[in-house]
């Protein structure tokens, strides 16, 4: 059971960059798809995925949900697609020491789940 399950999906704090500005025209539809798709995805709370969707990762990641719209998937198709893509690739040992990913615990962990937890981290608010 996901701990979400009665929380608020919360508001971006940057809805000119990371994920919300990436979408465009589709960030509002988008951005409750994502954070309940991510926090799916890695068991993390909704909180710490708005952290990931806000910085620079999560700009990235929404490079990958529009990727998959061209590709013909709608958008909740995409976003799940996006997920999966990056649930799938794991932390390597360059990855690892080029973000400081402490080597022990994250090598081979999901992309996905690592960068929501360090995102989370390194959040300054």
């Amino acid at each position: 059971m996901n701990a979400n399950n009665h929380a608020t999906i919360p508001a971006t704090r940057n809805d000119a960059w990371g994920f919300f500005g990436t979408m465009e025209q589709h960030a509002k539809q988008a951005w409750p798809l994502a954070i309940e798709a991510v926090s799916n995805a890695t068991g993390e709370s909704y909180e710490t995925v708005r952290h990931f969707l806000d910085a620079v990762p999560g700009r990235h990641f929404a490079d990958d949900v529009h990727n998959a719209m061209h590709g013909g998937l709608d958008l909740a198709a995409a976003i799940d697609a996006a997920t999966q893509k990056w649930m799938g690739w794991t932390i390597s040992l360059g990855t690892s020491r080029r973000f400081g990913f402490p080597r022990g615990i994250s090598r081979g962990l999901p992309y996905l789940t690592a960068f929501v937890i360090h995102c989370d981290l390194i959040n300054d608010e």
